[in-house]
């Protein structure tokens, strides 16, 4: 039992700074969206890259995350400036990442094998600059509180512009795109134009946003990699989000070919992400109303089996049709809706654990990690579904040479955005039933306030 006494007060973070917190989540949730839903397709389709190749395009440039994600976290850890620990990370990143992706959809007049060579290199420092801003972002949500509902309540805030980002981008993205070199372009500029007014909005408006906690560093990334080995928390929350993650990731990219080849509207792209994505914005308090009653943990099952009802039932859709096909993918979003609130939520509470029984504050070797892990993850949903259209047969085109695709390579984008995904989300339930951090057992170590111990 946790005496009033012994028991910190709990920091309730106003109203103001938790919707300036969450304006920064504009960028991350647009990054996250454009390039996962339009890379790989801009590749195969605008740039006739084949598809293995677009593949590792779309993948390699992450596997750098896995060593700059966690230096970022280091260093932010480490950092002392009048602009505190975090924000001139996010300042830098806000000044590069607008520049970088633009660059990636506006590039010289090539096709093939250079014009996958020329996005490479580009999306290689996107990767890089937006380093520089998430992950001292994320870090920020554990250090100003340590309430398990409170993190619970900024978050669901901060979910509220990731729905919006989500829905704009997502929509905006493919209108503006279309399925020319000059629409693409146009798509770079506009969405830079959004991720430098997200980024430079957070850095202004978290100011005076509170630190309740702050991080300690491990002293090199190979001891990051083995702190994080330490929590178990941390290893079966990453395992089981990182398998959320490459079902995400694959019904994403596979988005555009689904909409083509299955549906046969390309134009069905952007209704297909509307309901992916509205969820998010009207689903948040029921998922946080959910994550009480539940706990989180059951509230993660909950929207795992959603997610992963809703691809299988996709699988069925040339039979069905498009209002059957959109209808799927709505109850695909409400679940998604939830992974993407308690997987913060739960990242949250396990640095805060952490905290609790190492003594140590390490919220940016962690998130460092995870942001890493997240990503990479993401990426190869795109690899693994750009080598399945490689091996069945796909055919890279350029607009101005449109192809017929053979019935296997419909057959493997369809199979390869639905139930490749489905899979992967049923090892996120088992995953998740193997997760042991519930609210009481924080209550246990002392991270509640007394009302609640």
């Amino acid at each position: 039992m946790v005496t009033p006494a012994s028991a910190p007060a709990v920091v309730t973070v106003p109203r103001s700074m938790r919707i300036g917190y969450g304006v920064g989540s504009v960028s991350t949730a647009t990054f996250s969206t454009v390039p996962g839903l339009l890379l790989l397709f801009y590749m195969t389709n605008v740039l006739a890259v084949p598809a293995w190749i677009a593949g590792l395009v779309a993948f390699l440039p992450k596997i750098w995350d896995v060593v700059v994600n966690p230096w970022v976290g280091q260093r932010s850890d480490r950092t002392v400036s009048r602009f505190g620990a975090r924000r001139p990370w996010m300042l830098a990143g806000a000044i590069a990442l607008p520049v970088t992706f633009a660059a990636t959809f506006a590039g010289p007049p090539l096709t093939g094998l250079p014009a996958a060579a020329y996005v490479a290199l580009c999306y290689f420092l996107t990767a890089t600059a937006y380093a520089l801003y998430e992950v001292p972002y994320k870090a920020m949500a554990a250090e100003m509180t340590d309430d398990y509902h409170e993190r619970s309540s900024i978050l669901q805030w901060k979910m509220v512009f990731v729905g919006l980002a989500i829905l704009l981008s997502g929509a905006v993205a493919p209108a503006i795109a279309g399925t020319d070199v000059s629409g693409y372009r146009l798509m770079g500029l506009v969405i830079g134009a959004v991720l430098f007014g997200s980024m430079i909005a957070a850095f202004l408006l978290t100011a005076r946003i509170p630190v309740v906690t702050r991080a300690e560093s491990e002293p090199s990334i190979k001891a990051q990699f083995a702190a994080a080995r330490t929590s178990r928390p941390f290893m079966v929350l990453l395992g089981l989000s990182c398998a959320q993650m490459f079902a995400a990731g694959t019904l994403l990219a596979g988005a555009p070919y689904f909409a083509t080849y299955t549906l046969d509207d390309p134009a069905a792209t952007t209704t297909l992400f509307l309901c992916v994505v509205g969820p998010l914005l009207v689903t948040m308090p029921g998922w946080v109303r959910l994550s009480r009653r539940y706990d989180k943990r059951g509230a993660m099952v909950l929207g795992s089996a959603l997610f992963l009802a809703g691809t299988v039932a996709m699988a069925f859709s040339a039979q069905f049709g498009e209002i059957y096909a959109h209808a799927c993918v709505l109850v695909v979003g409400i679940g998604y809706a939830g992974l993407q609130l308690l997987q913060f939520s739960m990242l949250s509470d396990v640095i805060v654990y952490d905290a609790a029984v190492t003594g140590k504050r390490r919220a940016g070797v962690f998130t460092g990690l995870w942001t890493a892990a997240e990503t990479v993850v993401f990426a190869f949903g795109a690899l693994v579904l750009g080598w399945i259209l490689g091996v069945s047969g796909f055919v890279e085109s350029d607009p101005k040479t449109p192809v017929e695709q053979p019935e296997s390579a419909v057959q493997a984008a369809l199979y390869g955005s639905t139930l490749i995904p489905a899979l992967f989300m049923g090892v996120a339930i088992a995953l998740t039933l193997r997760y042991s951090l519930t609210a009481a057992k924080l209550r246990e170590a002392g991270n509640l306030k007394p009302a609640e111990a």
